[in-house]
């Protein structure tokens, strides 16, 4: 699997967008008050509304259930199981040096 997503959390969206914005000319798609998809920022990634946390390392797979068998097999800890999304499903781990991150799959 490859690194497909990068996700930051803030608890203040606007202060944020307009940073992003200005320090580097980034672009959003608006998915509303609590979800901005990032373009034109190298990579593709998103801001979700909430408390400041570590950027999401997200990993895209076609098989969902046989990444998430893989994840658990070599010692994981599934900390969201699969759940839906506006896209696809997703689920998030914490790997044994504890980052946490997440593989999704599309529709």
């Amino acid at each position: 699997m490859k690194i497909d997503y990068v996700e930051f959390t803030t608890p203040d969206m606007p202060r944020t967008k307009d940073f992003l914005a200005r320090a580097f000319g980034w672009d959003f798609n608006d998915y509303g008050p609590e979800y901005q998809e990032l373009r034109d920022a190298g990579i593709d990634g998103g801001i979700a509304a909430g408390p400041t946390t570590a950027p999401l390392v997200i990993l895209k797979a076609h098989d969902l259930e046989a990444a998430e068998a893989d994840v658990t097999a070599a010692g994981g800890v599934i900390t969201r199981p699969i759940y839906a999304f506006p896209g696809g499903r997703r689920f998030h781990f914490r790997e044994p040096g504890g980052s946490e991150m997440a593989v999704w799959a599309g529709d």
